[in-house]
């Protein structure tokens, strides 16, 4: 149950403190780059996710993959104009997230999704599907 105080200054009632220590720790992103990539040969293809700092459905992908207990390539295309425009010749698409297996271009979060529940993105990713 979340507790329940006044705020300092303020009669209203505040849902949960900011350093409540029975709160979970917040989601830690690794953005995977040229240097802290691993260098060991892939069995599997290659996961790539083009997302930006402000999207919800790139918080969503990067949240299913990490449940499936899958590695991800992150490029943010708004951090680097060359790459977002490298997204878009790869996908034909300029929003966020666009992802890619390998060189299967899976889409959006949506699509992504679409394909797991029609059971292709596992085995795709697993390499069985090209």
């Amino acid at each position: 149950m979340l507790s329940v105080w006044p705020a300092p200054g303020h009669g209203k009632p505040r849902r949960t403190p900011p350093s409540d220590p029975h709160l979970p720790p917040k989601f830690q992103e690794t953005i995977l780059t040229t240097e802290n990539a691993p260098t060991e040969p892939r069995s599997t293809p290659e996961i790539v996710m083009y997302t930006s700092a402000i999207c919800g459905f790139c918080v969503a992908a990067k949240t299913f993959l990490k449940s499936q207990g899958l590695d991800w390539r992150e490029v943010r295309v708004d951090l680097d104009f060359a790459e977002r425009q490298r997204m878009v010749e790869r996908a034909g698409r300029t929003s966020v997230p666009q992802i890619f297996v390998g060189d299967t271009h899976v889409g959006g979060y949506d699509d992504m999704m679409a394909l797991h529940r029609k059971g292709g993105f596992l085995p795709l990713v697993e390499g069985a599907a090209s």
